[in-house]
């Protein structure tokens, strides 16, 4: 068994650099390998990742399910294990992954606990409010290569930002692959808190309400409803909640030094909700 760690990375090269070093100090476990998709950056990421010893591959079209697919084509590793570039592992992590692998009958998909921290220093131990259901997640997940090349990767056509793993995981599920979540294959995720500016969190939503009914006009399934939210009564929970018409409201108190800090989030939140729910009903309403 050898595992190919594949991250998708565009001008993060610091957080990438932690991230590598911290892959670096695995304790016992299989043999692999680190494969870094340069997602089209103007930084020095391409030094940082020789630097560690990866193997480095340069994908300059923006879309992470394609650049994922070309680190996978560079990998050599009989199992993939997906990480971001802004997280930093234990040292038995590869280690955990392995042993959700070794000797099943079926394929796996393995996910683990993924802890959202302010700073690369904050350390805590996983919890349950750390466990997800996700069948696959990029952050924190790994499936062999016989079944990902069985199921076709990923779709390039989700090429903007979310869902590309949830649907990956949804045909792995359909190809009888098992799922297992692996409580000692956690990491921590770094999320400085005032690291997103409300724009880029703004385009980050729009992109995946898009991507959102891309996936159910793809899978339009129950489960894939559920997940992206994309059924009759969260929407109209969004729209009772947070209506169109006070978008521009929630939006200045996020973004008012003036206000609490709680009560700025909570508005942040409402104003995310609400742009979501908007364009994902216009992008469904749009392809029909």
């Amino acid at each position: 068994m050898k595992f190919s760690v594949v991250i998708a990375t565009k001008d993060r090269a610091g957080r990438l650099d932690a991230a590598l070093a911290s892959l670096l100090l695995q304790g016992t476990g299989p043999a692999f390998e680190v494969v870094v998709v340069d997602n089209g950056s103007t930084d020095g990421t391409r030094g940082i990742a020789e630097k560690h010893g990866a193997v480095y591959v340069h994908e300059p079209v923006p879309n992470r399910s394609r650049a994922r697919n070309r680190g996978v084509a560079a990998a050599t590793g009989t199992h993939l294990l997906f990480v971001d570039d802004d997280v930093i592992v234990t040292a038995g992590f590869i280690a955990a992954h392995a042993r959700e692998h070794d000797g099943s009958v079926f394929p796996r998909a393995v996910t683990g606990p993924i802890i959202n921290v302010a700073a690369p220093g904050d350390r805590p131990a996983p919890t349950a409010a750390n466990y997800s259901g996700a069948f696959l997640c990029t952050c924190n997940g790994s499936v062999s290569r016989a079944a990902f090349d069985a199921v076709g990767g990923f779709d390039e056509q989700f090429n903007l930002y979310g869902w590309e793993d949830t649907e990956l995981g949804t045909r792995l599920r359909a190809f009888d692959v098992e799922h297992r979540f692996a409580w000692d294959a956690y990491l921590w995720h770094i999320k400085p808190p005032q690291a997103e500016t409300i724009q880029t969190a703004l385009v980050r939503t729009l992109e995946k309400a898009r991507m959102a009914a891309r996936f159910v006009r793809k899978s339009p399934t129950t489960r894939a409803k559920l997940a992206t939210g994309a059924y009759g009564a969260n929407l109209l929970r969004a729209k009772a909640l947070a209506p169109r018409s006070a978008q521009a409201f929630f939006a200045g108190v996020a973004t008012s030094p003036r206000v609490p800090d709680a009560l700025a989030r909570f508005a942040r939140g409402r104003l995310l909700d609400s742009v979501y729910v908007d364009e994902l009903e216009r992008a469904l309403a749009h392809d029909r």
